[in-house]
């Protein structure tokens, strides 16, 4: 883990949400799968994904298990076209509205791979990193979206948060999640927070 002193940390963060990048509120099941942010990085953006395994099915481990290279490879056909992926993200967020959190935000996660948004590339690098578990294109669950707010309200009242995206904005072509069952227009009424946070999308105000 990063020491204090060369970790982006939360900026006067309410030490009763967060201790060393890790969320109160969240279930903590650390990942290998993490690295050192470069120094003086500010964390400035939010990449929001959809994860489901094996693709459509809820309410297993495997998220988990993948996260943590735990991972069967041979439980499930699908399973193998991602043999030897090592990933992980920040949070999780189950369709019950359950929080995980696998990395610290004072810590690069593996989970925007090659990318590029607002004017920088590897967004690893400067982003937190929040899968819901769904389908890309598919609707997501009432309870993701009120664990989603209360995180993201938490994410901004302590990380500079400028932008707030969809792995679809930071990998184009590359990546579609989480698609076009995600309501980006509820989540700025969630969060209460101005359109220019969010990518360009209509409906936002």
């Amino acid at each position: 883990m990063m020491s204090t002193e060369s970790a982006p940390a939360a900026q006067s963060a309410p030490a009763a949400l967060w201790r060393d990048g890790w969320y109160r509120f969240a279930r903590q099941l650390p990942s290998p799968n993490y690295g050192q942010r470069p120094s003086a990085t500010r964390v400035d953006l939010v990449v929001i994904h959809a994860i489901s395994l094996p693709p459509g099915a809820y309410g297993g481990d495997a998220v988990q298990r993948l996260f943590t290279n735990q991972l069967d490879w041979g439980e499930h056909p699908y399973y193998k076209t991602i043999e030897g992926l090592q990933v992980s993200s920040h949070f999780f967020i189950r369709r019950t509205g359950e929080l995980w959190q696998f990395v610290s935000c004072q810590d690069r996660a593996w989970h925007a791979g090659v990318s590029h948004y607002r004017g920088r590339a590897n967004c690893n690098d400067d982003s937190i990193g929040i899968e819901l578990e769904g389908l890309d294109g598919e609707s997501f669950a009432d309870p993701q979206y009120e664990t989603l707010a209360s995180l993201g309200a938490a994410l901004l009242q302590s990380y500079p948060i400028q932008h707030i995206a969809g792995h679809e904005d930071v990998a184009p072509g590359r990546k579609f999640d989480p698609g076009a069952g995600f309501d980006w227009a509820r989540l700025q009424q969630g969060l209460g927070c101005d359109s220019q946070v969010l990518p360009g999308r209509t409906g936002l105000a």
